[in-house]
């Protein structure tokens, strides 16, 4: 069979619209569970302004750092209800897409590789047909009703997650995981939790926990694909996802990785759990549509997917390690892999009188902010160059120097930033290595 006749032969959307349901149900809650749980407060209302992804400062002047956000949430979540009812599904999909975006590139001080995919997501629903049955939009417009989508719809999908999960299991493999002090650490953050608190401190725990995520970041889109493993797959998929939001908290990405299974059943199978009742079957099996640019949308999908693949493994082509430097940490899935603190001093010197001033970052900065500032080189560049562009605005041209030790996975504390070196004056290279990091040479060897 030709590609074109594989990538565009139609199947029952079944697995789409539900899952359009299900999606749009977790963005809503994304949107509006961030302002009941006051995370909106902390990452935009409370701080005096945000650190964004370096290259989107104009974002700085968005009206929305300040309460304008509740407003621009809840309108996320009225987008939110419209996707999962179908309803005007392609602005409402769209519109959710451009907010979370601009959300995501606004502010790195709650940084989380999920929001990352989620943003990722949104602008690959925005490409289905999922609002074609199942859906208000088809129930007002008859004409667009379509029980079918082209094969290539789930395989981008299940590529994505592939991608997601396989660099989420390579990840981890490096020898503060391996040999549990990271999971131990992890778990020992973990102790308060309702009811198993105590138990995730049992010895075991660690090492169950360490090799689990390797195996089942490494083999569950293989097991989930393979029918005589699938439906095991998917049970353990369950109680991992339950797991890690019970444990970890790390709000709709466990639920919506459980939807992400829909695209894995038989289609007849979720049709008939599902919507059986309010829609027909598609069984035109050998129907195939072929679209005039199938060529140039083909290019994009597999440029998209190069980029993927390419993006978590830039670290590699940077100087040190990436758990010390942070660079190539973001968009690269390396999720919950290390603990790590760290104290930072900003020192100001005025050039004309050579007088030194400590700055006070509680006067600048936000919790959130205060601890990304300890061990993000990035933030704390940018915090530098902010530090010159208010003194500058007084009539001072000033240095800025930091002291600033890290600590990783319960080492000791080392230092991180090369005190002598202006960082005002310095440029960011968001490629290459950064200067005055000072090299991690033996501090992540094992002792």
């Amino acid at each position: 069979m030709k590609v074109n006749q594989f990538l565009f032969s139609r199947i029952d959307n079944s697995p789409l619209v539900v899952f359009r349901v299900f999606f749009g149900l977790l963005i809503m809650l994304e949107a509006w569970g961030a302002i009941a749980t006051g995370w909106v407060r902390r990452i935009f209302v409370d701080p005096e302004f945000t650190f964004n992804f370096i290259g989107f400062d104009f974002f700085q002047t968005f009206p929305g750092t300040g309460p304008q956000m509740y407003v621009y949430f809840v309108v996320m979540g009225i987008f939110g209800l419209m996707v999962m009812l179908g309803y005007r599904y392609r602005i409402a999909i769209i519109g959710y897409a451009i907010m979370w975006s601009i959300v995501y590139l606004m502010q790195k001080s709650a940084y989380n590789n999920h929001y990352y995919l989620l943003m990722l997501l949104l602008w690959i629903m925005a490409l289905f047909p999922a609002h074609t049955s199942f859906s208000l939009d088809a129930k007002r417009n008859p004409a667009i009703r379509d029980n079918s989508m082209p094969r290539w719809v789930p395989l981008l999908i299940i590529a994505q997650l592939w991608i997601v999960y396989t660099y989420a299991s390579i990840a981890k493999l490096y020898p503060d995981w391996l040999d549990g002090t990271a999971t131990r650490l992890l778990m020992s953050g973990r102790r308060g939790t309702w009811l198993i608190g105590d138990m995730l401190q049992w010895s075991w725990v660690p090492w169950v926990v360490a090799y689990v995520g390797i195996l089942f970041d490494g083999l569950i889109i293989p097991a989930l694909l393979w029918k005589k493993t699938r439906k095991w797959a998917f049970a353990i998929s369950i109680f991992f996802h339950l797991f890690n939001s019970v444990v970890f908290q790390i709000g709709i990405f466990p639920y919506m990785s459980l939807a992400f299974t829909l695209f894995f059943f038989p289609t007849d199978v979720i049709h008939r759990i599902f919507i059986k009742k309010w829609e027909p079957f598609y069984e035109k099996t050998q129907e195939i549509r072929v679209p005039k640019l199938r060529n140039v949308g083909l290019v994009v999908i597999i440029t998209y997917l190069i980029v993927q693949i390419a993006l978590p493994s830039r670290h590699w082509l940077i100087e040190d390690n990436v758990l010390w430097s942070e660079e190539g940490h973001r968009l690269s899935w390396r999720m919950m892999l290390r603990t790590k603190s760290g104290t930072s001093h900003f020192t100001v010197l005025d050039k004309a009188t050579n007088k030194r001033e400590n700055i006070n970052l509680k006067e600048y900065l936000s919790k959130k902010q205060m601890r990304n500032i300890r061990t993000k080189p990035d933030v704390i560049w940018q915090f530098a160059q902010r530090l010159k562009r208010e003194y500058a605005a007084k009539g001072q041209d000033i240095s800025v120097f930091v002291n600033c030790r890290v600590r990783i996975n319960g080492r000791k504390s080392a230092k991180f930033i090369d005190p002598n070196i202006d960082i005002a004056a310095t440029n960011w290279n968001p490629w290459g290595h950064t200067e005055w990091l000072i090299d991690s040479k033996d501090y992540l060897e094992k002792e």
